[in-house]
């Protein structure tokens, strides 16, 4: 009995053993869920605001960019305002037609680029990369525009270049011309001159009814002139009509003798002559000029013309 009973205990004291190990393991088996469950939430929770932290930083890597798009497109804008100072100084009208077409479209471009960047507040990376694709287009296009108007004005100042030294020639050339025209013009006269005749010895002199010389001019009845031809192998040979013009003090010509032509005029004259000019000297030479009215003692002018020319003038003191 006592057996019976120690066996009873035994198998109690066994069964609150094995009851105390199920619970033990059903609070452990809690306790691991508990703890499983709490790490899930806090790994879930962390995922989460990892999650929102990197969209954070997503959306502001993209505002950045967009900012970086919007001043991008100020900068092209610049650009443009410098092309269209560039633009200007083109000479060839044609070229400049074909750039303001090629500008205008562009401009256009650029215009509605930053009415787009203005309008739509946050883009995604996708438009931004677009956006930033057609500024990169845009400013390959303007470098392209800036070459070719560089290219245009380099060959435009080549041209000026090549313009200035022909008008140095040029100008050098109608100097020569200038130069040699005057040379023939001033050789033309000094041989024209050299035709003329020459003409020496010249006098006037009162005389009486007898021819003879008188004193006082007052009673003269003629003036008498006389001069000399020298020899002048330049002067054409020929007859050489002379004219004489006298001018009495008070500035009247001694006239009656008709007129002869003289640049591209007719002048009164007071008698003439003519001659057979041989090329050799003809000395002795007389023109007469009979008195028609008062003279009175001063200054007189005798003048000598032929061929159109003014062969002397020499004033005489008359008593």
């Amino acid at each position: 009995m006592d057996n019976d009973n120690r066996t009873s205990e035994t198998e109690q004291k066994q069964q609150h053993t094995a009851d105390k190990r199920k619970m033990w393991i059903t609070l452990a088996v809690f306790g691991g869920a508990v703890v499983l469950g709490v790490a899930g939430w806090m790994v879930y929770s962390s995922n989460k605001a990892l999650q929102q932290k990197q969209t954070e930083i997503e959306q502001l890597q993209l505002d950045y960019e967009q900012q970086q798009l919007v001043k991008d497109a100020e900068d092209l804008d610049r650009e443009f305002a410098v092309f269209e100072n560039s633009r200007q100084m083109v000479m060839d009208d044609s070229v400049k037609r074909a750039l303001t077409e090629k500008y205008e479209n562009a401009r256009l471009q650029v215009e509605a680029l930053q009415a787009e960047l203005k309008n739509q507040k946050n883009k995604s990376s996708a438009e931004i990369a677009k956006l930033r694709s057609e500024i990169d287009t845009l400013r390959a296009l303007l470098r392209h525009y800036v070459e070719e108007i560089n290219r245009l004005n380099q060959e435009n100042e080549k041209l000026r270049n090549e313009n200035a030294q022909i008008k140095e020639q040029n100008t050098k050339l109608n100097n020569r011309v200038v130069a040699t025209s005057r040379e023939n013009e001033q050789l033309s006269k000094r041989m024209t001159l050299a035709e003329k005749l020459n003409v020496t010895g010249l006098t006037i002199t009162p005389l009486n009814k007898k021819g003879k010389k008188e004193k006082k001019v007052q009673k003269a009845v003629q003036l008498m002139v006389t001069f000399t031809i020298p020899q002048n192998n330049s002067t054409p040979v020929g007859e050489k009509t002379i004219y004489i013009r006298i001018v009495s003090p008070s500035g009247q010509l001694l006239g009656n003798g008709g007129t002869y032509p003289f640049e591209g005029g007719q002048v009164e004259c007071s008698a003439k002559k003519t001659v057979e000019y041989a090329g050799e000297e003809i000395g002795g030479v007389t023109i007469y000029w009979d008195v028609n009215t008062a003279l009175t003692a001063g200054d007189y002018t005798v003048e000598l013309f032929a061929d159109n020319y003014r062969l002397v003038s020499r004033s005489f003191n008359l008593k």
